[in-house]
């Protein structure tokens, strides 16, 4: 998408301003978020979801928009594909100067683009980026493939090459997960067997039922990857009510509880993607893009740590105070 001057993206969005109602009553706090109160630039961000990442990553995003002297407005789409689409369209009557956009699948995001892009506004993409990135202003990406495969290398390597069994808690289908569990099954070796794999949707009262269940079928299980850490401390106390507790879990964020969790053994290791260097990133480049100012990548990737008991001072603040 070719970068439009704000009164020129304020003109083609004008005319949907009737069209939907400006308060975001059921799409997330319905609240405006963070900023300057007459900040020189306005952004729309759509949240993907409640759980621990999307709060910390509202939470960088309100932040860093104060920074940059600019008013966000926030909704949340609750992992849901229509009611992100709605959101996308209540930012659009609020007619402001682009979006960023969580999105809660990547198959959504073609509509998303599209009614934005009608509108004359830009839209910037957090965690994942498009095939066609033309039609985007920018993204913060994390290779979430990779994060799955350094998950899988490091049960490789410390299975040393004998044959494991391993149980996989998914999160919601769609978007991250998908990539997530298809990093990590690409990336584990021939000697690994996948025994077990459901979704837990992100939720942690769901995961334990998901873990319960899997123990029961799967006593013998080695190895346990879990999509996200909230999940993953729910399974842990699944096994471990179950007597399994030498299965060996390894999961994903990289947050403060996280990490204390790798480091006590309840987690063998998880892998940081800071919420709060993606806010972060997002923001910033959003304006500077905005702005077209020179030296700013249109895709950023966002760092990935493997954090073990043997490196757990370099995992990355992951949640802004």
């Amino acid at each position: 998408m070719k970068s439009i001057a704000p009164s020129h993206r304020r003109a083609a969005a004008v005319s949907l301003a009737g069209v939907a109602a400006l308060v975001l009553a059921g799409c997330g706090s319905g609240n405006d978020s963070g900023g300057a109160a007459d900040g020189a630039v306005s952004l729309g961000f759509v949240n993907g979801s409640n759980t621990h990442f999307h709060t910390c990553l509202l939470r960088a995003v309100e932040q860093e928009a104060k920074a940059q002297d600019a008013k966000v407005y926030s909704a949340n789409s609750k992992q849901d594909a229509g009611t992100e689409l709605s959101n996308i369209e209540d930012m659009i009557a609020r007619n402001v100067d682009a979006l960023i956009v969580q999105t809660v699948n990547v198959d959504a995001l073609e509509g998303d683009i599209a009614k934005a892009k009608s509108a004359g506004i830009p839209i910037y993409l957090t965690s994942v980026a498009t095939s066609d990135m033309d039609e985007v202003l920018g993204a913060a990406v994390v290779d979430l493939k990779k994060v799955g495969a350094l998950d899988a290398e490091w049960i490789s390597k410390d299975a040393g090459g004998k044959n494991v069994s391993v149980g996989i808690v998914a999160g919601a289908p769609g978007a991250a997960s998908d990539l997530l569990v298809g990093g990590f099954e690409d990336a584990l070796p021939k000697t690994a067997k996948v025994v077990a794999s459901q979704p837990g949707m992100f939720n942690p009262a769901k995961a334990q039922d998901v873990a319960e269940n899997m123990i029961q079928s799967h006593p013998d299980l080695d190895y346990a990857f879990v999509a996200n850490e909230e999940m993953a401390f729910a399974v842990r106390k699944a096994f471990d009510a179950a007597g399994a507790k030498d299965v060996k879990i390894v999961s994903v964020n990289g947050t403060e509880d996280g990490v204390a969790a790798v480091k006590d053994g309840r987690l063998s290791a998880t892998v940081a993607n800071s919420a709060a260097t993606i806010g972060q990133t997002a923001v910033k480049n959003t304006v500077s893009l905005l702005d077209k100012k020179e030296g700013v990548d249109k895709i950023s990737d966002i760092p990935l740590v493997l954090v073990t008991k043997d490196n757990l001072s370099e995992a990355p603040q992951y949640c802004p105070k």
